[in-house]
């Protein structure tokens, strides 16, 4: 009964929010089944797509718990060529995807900045501007961001993987391009230039608190974000954070924290995008149709080209399909099918909340 209470105030405090979190058995339940209704009202059944596509794995940072850090010295560098990613884009025009999204390691350079202008730009002369296009390329200045806009771009994800800044240092070299205020900076910039901005943290951290969780999902909330892409903390062995591998809570426990902050984001922000990420994946074979159930409703099928696939290698056992892309598709359809989801093949699929706060500044 007392969960009940709390679902059905019209604000959550951050008290109501730990509670929430650490609901369990038939409160759990109860929190799933509410913010299934939310979605359901507010979003309906459709599950858009975004085609990931992975340009490259070379990063300046050194962030501590990822797999291709500037330190990993065992990662094979690649960078996918121009045609090669036009490829790919052009099979995700003509397969009705709606968006794709173009993911990197972070790099600072004229020549990354104007790889990925081109490639913009002869995007949107390849789809007649219909495709929708994300970047996930991280901070970058706002003369890039905005020039990037100007050539195509509508969508920006840039993950600050926890909203605490203590935390955050604990995650990254104590160094200048490693501060969180840059992290910040950066995500204001790209409200400011007019993207559906998105964020997002991982669940599951070292050193992470109930109340560290419950403070990301008010961070998001104060920050009126328009999408969002968030999931369990899978450890990679080439990495520092591996050396805390034994205290971390099991798979399954963050797998299921993963699904409650998703669950309670959709309750916070009924008409954002939210993303069932891969990392799900990767300890439940169908983990993000069950995050789809109770609240996410995008998905990002990986078009990568195969031969580049097992090189960005954020995390272990990342799931790398061995199928080809359109059968990946058939078995995405029939498994959203099973749960009482469409795709929205053609639609970009932007934010509803962008379009609201555009309406209503």
């Amino acid at each position: 009964m007392f969960i009940q209470q709390i679902l059905h105030k019209p604000e959550l405090s951050k008290a109501d929010i730990v509670c929430l979190l650490n609901a369990t058995g038939e409160d759990m339940e109860l929190l799933f089944n509410h913010a299934a209704r939310i979605k359901q009202q507010y979003i309906g059944n459709t599950v858009h797509l975004r085609a990931l596509v992975e340009l490259s794995n070379s990063c300046e940072k050194d962030c501590y718990y990822c797999g291709i850090r500037k330190s990993n010295s065992n990662v094979h560098r690649y960078s996918i060529s121009e045609n090669e990613v036009l490829e790919v884009i052009k099979y995700a025009y003509e397969n009705s995807y709606g968006s794709v999204a173009l993911q990197s390691g972070e790099i600072q350079s004229n020549a990354f900045t104007e790889k990925i202008t081109r490639i913009l730009q002869k995007t949107s002369k390849l789809t007649h501007g219909e495709l929708g296009v994300t970047l996930s390329c991280g901070e970058q200045t706002e003369e890039t961001y905005r020039k990037w806009m100007e050539a195509g771009a509508s969508r920006y994800l840039l993950r600050i993987e926890t909203s605490n800044p203590e935390l955050y240092r604990k995650l990254h070299p104590n160094d200048d391009i490693h501060r969180f205020e840059l992290r910040l900076e950066a995500l204001e910039m790209l409200k400011k230039t007019g993207y559906q901005t998105g964020t997002g943290v991982m669940i599951g951290l070292p050193f992470q608190t109930f109340e560290n969780l419950a403070d990301d999902l008010l961070f998001m909330k104060q920050f009126d974000i328009d999408m969002c892409g968030m999931g369990p903390y899978i450890e990679h062995h080439e990495t520092p954070l591996f050396a805390y591998k034994d205290s971390l809570m099991p798979l399954k426990e963050r797998f299921n924290f993963s699904l409650k902050m998703n669950a309670i984001l959709r309750i916070l922000m009924p008409d954002i995008n939210i993303a069932a990420t891969t990392a799900l994946q990767t300890i439940e074979k169908n983990g993000r149709e069950q995050a789809i159930q109770i609240g996410a409703n995008v998905l990002m099928p990986n078009i990568t080209p195969r031969k580049y696939r097992d090189d960005y290698f954020l995390y272990e056992n990342k799931p790398v399909s061995n199928q080809s892309n359109e059968d990946d598709l058939k078995v995405l359809e029939k498994s959203l099918a099973e749960i009482g989801c469409r795709i929205g093949y053609g639609e970009q699929g932007n934010s509803r909340r962008f379009y609201k706060n555009q309406l209503n500044p």
